[in-house]
């Protein structure tokens, strides 16, 4: 099976993370692939390396597993700086229940700002007052307790807090790649 022009998805991760053994959900990586891409522009080697080493095995089992690990940092990457701003965070889908779903986001934001620990805050205080408060909410929604029932309401809800982690990824992308991705500006 060749994943090469294939768009990952979240199961399809979750399910080579089960053939290396791994219970652990794909979401807190990809958070932390985001920040990541978008303050370091970490190369294929180290991702495949960090990756590896949350699995807990040296190297990818197979050739289609490394393939399938590149080729998140890889979509990750060419998402975030697509012109067409549509970075969407690698999470649970519609398959999964609203719990499961807001599990996932809350990871996805653990692994945001886990990626963004290394900063500090002199360099945090040039960000845009928008960008650091986006931070503060992900950290909010890190720790909230995310057991939702299956509502239009809190489906909605999770569509907004969703939402909302896309945008902090994509903001810090951009404010830390000044005219990437080159975006049509509207008059002022």
């Amino acid at each position: 099976m060749s994943l090469i022009n294939e768009r990952l998805d979240f199961s399809t991760l979750a399910n080579v993370f089960l053939l290396h053994g791994s219970l652990q959900s794909p979401a807190f990586l990809d958070g932390r692939l985001a920040a990541e891409l978008a303050l370091r522009d970490i190369s294929a080697e180290v991702w495949l390396e960090e990756v590896c080493a949350a699995l807990g095995v040296e190297q990818p089992r197979d050739p289609e597993s490394g393939e399938a690990l590149l080729g998140w940092r890889r979509q990750a990457l060419d998402d975030l700086s697509a012109a067409e701003l549509d970075y969407m965070p690698l999470l649970p889908d519609d398959m999964f229940s609203l719990s499961e779903q807001a599990q996932g986001l809350q990871e996805w934001s653990q692994g945001f700002l886990e990626g963004l620990s290394s900063v500090d805050e002199a360099t945090r205080q040039h960000w845009s007052a928008n960008l650091r408060e986006a931070i503060e909410d992900l950290a909010t929604l890190a720790s909230l307790d995310v057991e939702l029932d299956d509502s239009s309401e809190n489906e909605n809800d999770l569509f907004a807090l969703t939402e909302h982690a896309r945008m902090a990824a994509m903001l810090l992308y951009t404010e830390q790649h000044p005219g990437k991705p080159q975006v049509e500006q509207s008059p002022q």
